[in-house]
């Protein structure tokens, strides 16, 4: 069986350049945030430019646009950091300096361990969550899919996997 690593990407678009007051609150706790977040039991990477934070990539035309994608070890293992951990404190308050979007912030998928997702793949499955809605392809907190498992009755020599669902 293939070992797999739970992928996460969440975007946000600020409500005001970064370097505004408005988004001091922010902007002071985001080394320490990342600090606990590579600390975390179970994290495995994080994009990151070479400031050390996401903030300073750019993906789109708009300068306002911020992406965070990382790596952990387990579902458990994220879900503690962004819910049980300081981060939550700084997540109450994301409205306070991101827009309240329409459609899907973030989103989850099965990445092999071992190897690391693009920004590219991550945004497309954050389109495809946005329009299927939750499938093994692109998932949520509250709609899971358990890990591939890898289909032994596949007779053509290429690797076929499969997913469900999980409470």
């Amino acid at each position: 069986m293939l070992d797999w690593h739970i992928a996460q990407l969440n975007v946000a678009r600020a409500v005001a350049p970064f370097d505004h007051a408005t988004l001091a609150g922010f902007i002071s706790r985001l080394d320490e945030i990342n600090r606990l977040g590579d600390a975390s039991p179970g994290f495995v990477w994080r994009l990151q430019g070479e400031g050390g934070t996401s903030t300073e990539l750019r993906f789109t035309d708009d300068p306002l646009f911020i992406v965070n994608l990382t790596v952990w070890e387990s579902i458990d293992h994220l879900y503690d950091f962004t819910y049980r951990s300081e981060h939550k404190t700084v997540f109450k308050r994301r409205f306070d300096w991101f827009e309240r979007g329409l459609t899907p912030s973030v989103c989850l998928w099965w990445q092999r361990a071992g190897t690391l997702p693009t920004v590219e793949d991550a945004l497309a499955r954050l389109a495809y969550l946005t329009a299927e809605g939750p499938t093994p392809h692109a998932f949520t907190f509250k709609q899971r899919f358990a890990p591939p498992e890898e289909d032994t009755r596949a007779t053509d020599g290429r690797l076929h996997t499969s997913a469900r669902a999980t409470p």
